[in-house]
């Protein structure tokens, strides 16, 4: 191999590494904390009400935590009377803060633990799913290969790779680099299960987007930058409620960390998606609510 082949190998997969997590770590203030109950959630003696029965699991996106991901949201949703939880998930030996670079099947099997951790504490049936990114998407393959069916009324996803990501066509350039998406894989496995196209997508997706018994919601923004093309979040079903941000807000311009980390808007949506008996309309206003 050429000398300039060597070094624009490992070059390569940087600038996709790069690529995927510069916005979300420049908002991410890495904390070291876990969430508690000091923080307004995790609270494992929270008993669910009747008018929100179920427990609401957040799960963060990739190199997110249960945390930082949520210091918007969780507090949003507590305040309406939930009991809230999150989870990390996917840490990688050696990486400290970050997390959701691990293989996303066994990050599934964290959450499906987390899950039975969660019921057991509030003595619920069933929970509720909202996921940021990655953490919209994981949940599908707990849902669909783990069990986790029987355990979930409704999956919300926040801007949710579902069908891969291309970052604006930026992996359509691996192919020139021989080795690079053999490093991904080898190096950050979570990165490299969302390209769109992965062995993993392929499994996840095959026969149908979803499963029967769980409610499925998509919010996504068109300004989204990270898990493109923006409308391969949308997922297909009967059981399925696809939402995109500017249908609900022209003026909302929340690309792919925004929506997720501090979009009242689109956090109304998911306190729509949550108790759809009670729905109200999603509109700008909704960001003063």
């Amino acid at each position: 191999m050429l000398p300039w082949k060597r070094v624009l190998r490992p070059l390569a997969a940087l600038l996709l590494t790069a690529a995927v997590v510069t916005v979300p770590a420049a908002t991410a203030h890495a904390s070291t904390a876990t969430a508690t109950s000091e923080s307004g959630w995790n609270d494992y003696s929270c008993k669910p009400s009747a008018a929100h029965p179920r427990p609401v699991v957040l799960v963060h996106g990739t190199l997110g935590n249960s945390v930082d991901n949520w210091l918007s949201l969780a507090p949003y949703l507590k305040d309406r009377g939930y009991c809230v939880y999150s989870l990390d998930y996917g840490k990688l030996s050696g990486v400290p803060l970050f997390y959701g670079l691990g293989p996303i099947d066994k990050s599934a099997e964290q959450l499906s633990a987390y899950v039975d951790k969660v019921l057991a504490a509030t003595g619920a049936t069933k929970a509720d799913l909202v996921g940021h990114s990655q953490g919209g998407m994981m949940p599908r393959y707990y849902l669909k290969f783990l069990g986790g069916a029987a355990k979930v009324n409704a999956l919300v996803g926040i801007a949710p790779d579902n069908h891969g990501t291309t970052l604006n066509g930026l992996t359509n350039l691996l192919p020139y680099f021989p080795g690079a998406e053999d490093l991904i894989k080898a190096t950050t496995p979570g990165l490299a299960d969302q390209i769109a196209g992965s062995a993993f997508l392929a499994k996840l997706n095959a026969g149908g987007d979803t499963v029967p018994g769980v409610r499925y919601t998509v919010v996504a923004t068109k300004y989204d930058e990270v898990a493109t093309p923006w409308h391969d979040q949308y997922l297909s079903g009967s059981n399925v409620t696809n939402v995109l941000l500017q249908d609900l807000c022209p003026l909302d311009l929340s690309e792919h960390v925004a929506i997720g980390l501090f979009d009242r808007i689109a956090f109304h949506e998911v306190a729509n998606a949550l108790d759809p008996a009670h729905a109200t309309a999603t509109t700008c206003a909704s960001a003063f609510s």
